[in-house]
């Protein structure tokens, strides 16, 4: 006689929690839950990775209060959430430690409770810092379904799904708190893919939303079923609420087909990154605003645009502050683009301060010829007069540097580094050009000269990037071997570049590292950003023959 077919449905809630807000983010979830029992219909509701605490929580796993406010927060759920099945993720203390746990509660009972088997400690990971490993699967009975509760990494190692199918899993729930960084949906997609293969079992994998620090998580939330098609995918970068429907014979889970929202290019991802990062943090911190040194460059002109999609041109200030080296046509178009964006715009000399400083120092000074030191007080004053603004209204300054800057300390300390915020801290010249290229396909907001020109920081007569800097067509694919994918310089060479080029590089990015130490956080869009990512010291022989600048 043939089984009784029994069909589940599951609301993916793709959530953006604010890390440490624990009272706030139960709030979210009894919200979402009871829209998706009342709204939806759905007998089960699942969240992402340690969606009670907001992820990553760093160091307030530390302090115990924080895992009291969480045992409290749990209970509340407990007593609250009915006629529906909740599946949230937490820190959960147990004999050893801590945990980064799965919890089911229905009913008013806490019924299955999951550990997560791998801890990851690389990249932007730091878990076995916090966290004691789970061993034994946790299989639950939903609707009559066996059904593997797990966690983030543990479908990137096979030996966790292998676990859960022994144990007769017919369905995965995975919770995640997965950065993004260039093409990881795809990424993800793949290693659940693998997995799936190895365990014939379909999943539904709901991956977090939002900006923390100089982390961004895209979402793109999806449901795959046993054959490895991807049968729905939500969109990147909101927040959502979905329902999937799966039917059960007894033998096989089939998710039955619903939207699957296309991946976007890689341009419009790294765009839409870096809005909600910016947007994030500025929200999350409380701030009104923010204000930018408009200077008729790309990147400035890149950051603004960003900010504005961001939160927003009511809460945009710019401002363009010429020196006697600022070209007419930066200033007319830095005036064209706040024009278009429609942003609080003004125009404030440094001549002045350039004047007040070198008169300050004139006998510092004497008998010396003007250098980067003077180049570098331009970029001082600059930096001055944004954070007097952004004192006074209680806006935060973006800094404009991007990427490759960073790596070879094209920059100035306490100058254009001067403020809260890198918007494009990590993402490469070129990939600055694409992005620009990008907006404007969307609506024309950056002139298209300021994306013609070659670069310059126009602190000196005629001066342009070139002059001290390969072409960034060259210098890009240098710095992405050497600071992403760690490989020397001989390996560098055979590849196809300039040994002389790639040696002075080299130097340039290790001798710098005193410079980002000191720089703002910015938003994470390539596997390895200069910080969380790449932990190298500044004091070090390593490189000898390298010395450090005082820019």
């Amino acid at each position: 006689m043939a089984s009784e077919r029994t069909t589940i449905r599951i609301a993916m809630a793709q959530q953006n929690m604010l890390v440490g807000d624990i009272e706030g983010n139960v709030e979210k979830i009894l919200a979402a839950t009871a829209r998706a029992r009342d709204e939806l219909g759905a007998d089960v509701i699942v969240f992402p990775e340690l969606s009670l605490t907001g992820y990553p929580p760093e160091d307030l796993l530390l302090r115990e209060g924080l895992t009291l406010r969480v045992i409290r927060a749990l209970e509340r759920l407990r007593l609250e959430c009915r006629g529906i099945d909740l599946v949230v993720g937490l820190p959960h203390p147990g004999p050893e430690g801590l945990h980064n746990s799965a919890a089911l509660i229905r009913d008013g009972e806490l019924v299955g409770l999951s550990h997560k088997h791998h801890l990851p400690n690389y990249s932007v990971f730091d878990e076995k810092r916090y966290f004691v490993p789970g061993g034994e699967p946790a299989v639950v009975s939903i609707r009559g379904i066996p059904t593997a509760l797990m966690i983030c990494e543990d479908v990137w190692e096979p030996e966790p799904m292998r676990q859960a199918c022994a144990a007769g899993a017919r369905l995965a729930l995975v919770l995640n708190a997965s950065p993004f960084h260039l093409d990881k949906g795809r990424e993800r997609e793949a290693v659940m893919r693998q997995r799936i293969k190895e365990g014939e079992i379909p999943a539904v994998y709901v991956n977090l939303v939002g900006g923390q620090d100089e982390l961004v998580f895209d979402g793109e939330s999806f449901v795959m079923d046993a054959g490895g098609e991807v049968t729905q995918r939500l969109p990147a970068y909101v927040e959502t609420l979905s329902l999937v429907e799966l039917h059960y014979d007894g033998k096989q889970v089939v998710p039955q087909p619903s939207q699957v929202v296309p991946m976007l290019t890689p341009e419009a991802s790294v765009y839409q990154a870096l809005v909600l990062g910016v947007r994030d943090y500025i929200d999350k911190n409380g701030f009104r605003g923010v204000v930018i040194g408009l200077s008729g460059g790309i990147d400035s002109a890149l950051t603004l645009a960003v900010a504005v999609d961001a939160i927003g041109a009511e809460r945009v200030e710019a401002v363009m502050m010429p020196s006697r080296y600022t070209r007419d046509m930066s200033q007319q178009d830095a005036e064209a683009e706040a024009r278009l964006l429609g942003v609080d715009y003004r125009v404030i000399p440094i001549e002045p301060l350039f004047h007040s400083f070198l008169d300050a120092l004139a006998e510092e000074f004497a008998g010396t010829e003007p250098d980067t030191t003077e180049e570098n007080i331009q970029a001082r004053c600059r930096g001055v007069l944004l954070m007097a603004i952004s004192n006074k209204k209680r806006k935060i300054v973006l800094t404009t540097g991007n990427k490759s800057e960073m790596a070879v300390g094209y920059a100035t300390l306490y100058g254009d580094m001067a403020g809260g915020y890198d918007v494009l801290k990590d993402v490469p010249k070129t990939l600055v050009y694409r992005l620009s290229e990008y907006r404007n396909s969307i609506s024309p907001v950056i002139p298209q000269r300021v994306i013609d020109r070659p670069p310059s920081a126009e602190l000196a007569p005629g001066q342009e990037d070139s002059d001290s800097l390969p072409d960034y067509s060259i210098l890009d694919p240098i710095l992405e071997m050497y600071v992403e994918q760690d490989k020397c310089v001989e390996d560098i060479v055979a590849a196809g570049y300039d040994e002389e080029i790639v040696r002075r590089v080299v130097r340039m990015v290790d001798r710098n590292e005193y410079k980002r130490r000191q720089a703002p956080p910015g938003v994470r869009i390539t596997r390895r950003a200069f910080g969380r990512d790449r932990r190298y010291p500044i004091t070090s022989g390593y490189g000898r023959g390298t010395s450090n600048s005082s820019n």
